[in-house]
């Protein structure tokens, strides 16, 4: 049996940070991810998928991940359920994140985040090298 996922999306809002009772991190966030085909209006939709991170892994997303952040996560599937307040059995599909990659630089926003700007900002741009530094 096989329960991996793995998506790439975009932060819909900067990750919450909580502990456990027994001070254990966790680190609640939603991806948006684009589906591979447009409405029949035309529009492109999204699934918004629910993530979860435990530990160090919640503590670096915390400290790192903002909201609109391109993302990558790795991780499974888990469906658990609760009654709520009224009494109703209640589920959530989320998926528990085992790695996170960060897929774009930080921008050069000036916040107080310390950002030092973006690494691919002259993406496009040519760059002069000789003949003598090709390794062909």
């Amino acid at each position: 049996m096989l329960n991996r996922v793995i998506l790439i999306g975009r932060l819909t809002k900067d990750p919450e940070l909580r502990y456990t009772s027994a001070g254990v991190a966790v680190t609640q966030f939603t991806i948006a991810v684009d589906r591979p085909f447009t409405s029949q209006g035309g529009e492109r939709e999204a699934d918004f998928i629910p993530v979860v991170t435990w530990r160090q892994l919640a503590e670096t997303c915390a400290n790192y991940l903002r909201k609109g952040r391109l993302t990558a996560v790795e991780g499974r599937i888990q469906v658990r359920n609760y009654e709520n307040n009224e009494g109703k059995r209640v589920y959530v599909t989320e998926v528990i994140a085992d790695n996170v990659r960060f897929l774009e630089g930080k921008k050069d926003n000036g916040d107080a985040r310390g950002n030092h700007g973006d690494t691919f900002q002259d993406e496009g741009t040519p760059i002069d090298i000789s003949d003598d530094d090709l390794p062909w």
